[in-house]
Parts: structure tokens; sequence; C-alpha cells
């Protein structure tokens, strides 16, 4: 057994969701969940197959975001996992959506943080352990950073 770290490299302006789900018809799934999620979306999905052909399945609305979605489900090529990325929205305005698909096990990460997979190889395949979302804890917020939190919620339009 071999445990490899994969760093999931992120574009610009860019969130990323890495889950996992089972079925061949995923892929699709995800796209009209997304597709009808949020108005001016972008998207690249890219999904593992782990029977039949194991192949890099792909959809999405924006090439760039596609073809990045694919070459970063494969780097991880673990099971039925796949890779979103999304521009013009939030992962806040998907994640139900995404959750509701039947065929969606569970959602690993959610971020436009640096995203890092723990990945173990065996003679049968690989898996994800884990992941690394972002850096470690600074420190505890004070009234200033609490202040600085709500402005910054009010002023992306989350929040009155």
């Amino acid at each position: 057994m071999n445990i490899e770290i994969i760093k999931i490299r992120s574009i610009k302006d860019c969130n990323v969701i890495l889950g996992m789900a089972h079925f061949i018809k995923t892929i699709e799934d995800l796209y009209e969940a997304l597709v009808t999620s949020s108005p001016g979306i972008k998207f690249g999905i890219g999904f593992c197959e782990s029977s039949g052909p194991c192949l890099v399945r792909s959809e999405g609305n924006d090439d760039e975001l596609k073809r990045k979605a694919a070459e970063e489900a494969f780097k991880l090529s673990c099971g039925h996992c796949f890779v979103i990325f999304l521009k013009n929205a939030y992962p806040i305005n998907v994640l139900n959506q995404i959750k509701k698909v039947s065929e969606v096990c569970t959602i690993y990460a959610a971020t436009a943080n640096p995203l890092q997979v723990a990945v173990c190889e065996t003679e049968q395949g690989r898996g994800i352990l884990g992941v690394i979302d972002g850096f470690m804890s600074k420190g505890i917020e004070n009234e200033r950073d609490v202040k600085a939190r709500k402005e910054f919620l009010r002023k992306i339009g989350y929040k009155l």
C-alpha cells in the first residue's frame, strides 16, 4: 500500500468541489444540477469511472474548466470520485443540489483554498483517505476579526 498527497491545482477566481459518487450517469446528473442552480454559473466536471473502461468522463459549460476538472480527476484516479471547478458562483450556491443527486455519496471539500488530497493506492486501485483544505488555524478571532468577517459577508451580498 502506498499513500500519496496529490495537489489539486486551482484556477484563478474558481472554487473546487471534490466528492464521491457511484454510477456512470453521475456526470450527466451533476451537469443538470449545476446548470440549473445559479444564473451565470460556469463550471467543469471530471468524473472517474472505476469499472468497465475506467475512463475520466467530463462535462461542463466552460471548456477550460471542463478540461481542468478532467485533468485533476485523472491525477486522482480514485474510484468514482468527481472534481468540479466553479466560476461565477460559490459552493454555497450549488452544494445542496449536488448532495441531492442520488448517486452522490459524499462531499470531501468545497473550497477556494489550496487543496491536497491524501490518496491510498493498493493492488486493486486508489481511494481518497481525506483532504487538507487550506492552512492551519493561527488563533481565535477577536472582536475586530468578528467585525471584519461580518463586513465581508455583507460586502459580497450574503448578509443584509
